[in-house]
């Protein structure tokens, strides 16, 4: 009980600089997931009806997720400096597979059935493609993009290693002065309040999913 009053007392005490991390934290993740959502349902389409380059790109993607976080935002440093940039950068690559795996599987699972029909109504394929195809595969397209969101807050934690802003700045405080007073507590404010971002994003994501998705469609 006195644990969880002197954390409340910190984060009293602290509430400004927790607000801003927060926000900070909330910018970098909307930057990177709302840019790769972008990129990785343009590559989905472009790669959905191509076995060969399909597989290529889901590799590719599957393998940044092999690379280790921290060694994988250091590799930018030389190329952009120190700060946000290379954590960008770094979490872009991470988030794109959850999106890019979605849209193919959400195109590929399209009734063909459905495309026929528009096909017999004279729709161009980008017609299809825009009015048919995409609105049908969006709910799980969506999904990848809300899964992303969760992979990227997490991970986004430790951009304060190569110079970035965010809630890291707390567990970076708190595991260096480890043992002093109020180090337990400025961890937990950085476990605490990023797991609270990464569900009230995915909560906004979930808004978003249903306010875009065909009535018919919403489960």
């Amino acid at each position: 009980m006195d644990g969880l009053l002197s954390w409340f007392s910190y984060v009293s005490d602290n509430v400004d600089k927790i607000v801003e991390a927060t926000f900070q934290h909330a910018r970098i993740a909307l930057i990177v997931v709302m840019s790769a959502t972008v990129f990785a349902v343009a590559v989905g389409i472009a790669v959905q009806r191509r076995p060969t380059a399909r597989n290529a790109v889901l590799t590719v993607a599957s393998i940044f997720l092999t690379i280790p976080s921290l060694a994988l935002f250091a590799l930018f440093i030389p190329v952009v400096g120190i700060g946000n940039p290379p954590a960008i950068i770094a979490l872009f690559m991470y988030s794109l597979l959850p999106i890019l795996r979605n849209t193919v599987t959400g195109l590929d699972e399209v009734d063909p059935a459905v495309v026929e029909s528009a096909r017999g109504m004279g729709m161009t394929q980008r017609q299809q493609l825009v009015r048919i195809r995409l609105p049908l595969a969006w709910p799980l397209i969506m999904t990848g993009v809300r899964v992303s969101s969760l992979l990227v807050i997490g991970i986004a934690a430790i951009a304060v290693l190569v110079g970035g802003d965010g809630l890291g700045t707390f567990l970076q405080t708190g595991l260096t002065r480890l043992g002093f007073p109020g180090s337990v507590e400025s961890v937990w404010v950085g476990v605490v309040f990023t797991v609270m971002l990464g569900l009230l994003l995915d909560l906004g994501f979930s808004l978003v999913q249903r306010l875009t998705t065909s009535r018919g469609l919403r489960i």
